[in-house]
């Protein structure tokens, strides 16, 4: 239910953001859309393994939201890519922060670049916890 100044929530920014975006799996499509996945399958394909009636709303929410556009690549039966829109490309900016953020903050953290060439050389390896320093002496 919309408040009286037209809001879900609040007039705020990041409350109405977070009513857009701020669920567990839509940056997630919008960050695979940056990394140049398109249809359906190669969204599912994702290493979080949404869930297919998941991604199917958040593709329907993202869309009404001018967060993404589809088109038919297919009419028999219809089958839709999706590609961002200029307002969900502007998102790329916050994903990017939230690059940085994780990588500073969680260690063993990776991009989806990072593990696709990791994967690739090495087998995953979970990051030792540090040991405190015993105290030099001076």
């Amino acid at each position: 239910m919309k408040q009286p100044h037209g809001f879900p929530r609040s007039p705020c920014p990041i409350a109405n953001m977070l009513d857009l975006v701020g669920d567990k799996w839509s940056l997630l499509v919008v960050r695979d859309l940056l990394h140049g996945k398109s249809t359906f399958g190669e969204l599912l394909d994702s290493p979080e393994r949404i869930p297919t009636n998941i991604l199917a709303d958040r593709l329907k929410r993202l869309e009404q939201a001018g967060v993404i556009a589809r088109s038919a690549y297919q009419e028999r039966p219809v089958r839709y890519a999706y590609a961002l829109t200029q307002r969900g490309k502007a998102l790329g900016d916050i994903l990017l922060a939230f690059v940085r953020w994780g990588k500073k903050h969680i260690p063993g953290t990776r991009t989806l670049n990072e593990s696709a060439v990791g994967a690739a050389k090495a087998p995953i390896r979970r990051p030792v916890q540090s040991r405190p320093r015993a105290a030099r002496a001076g």
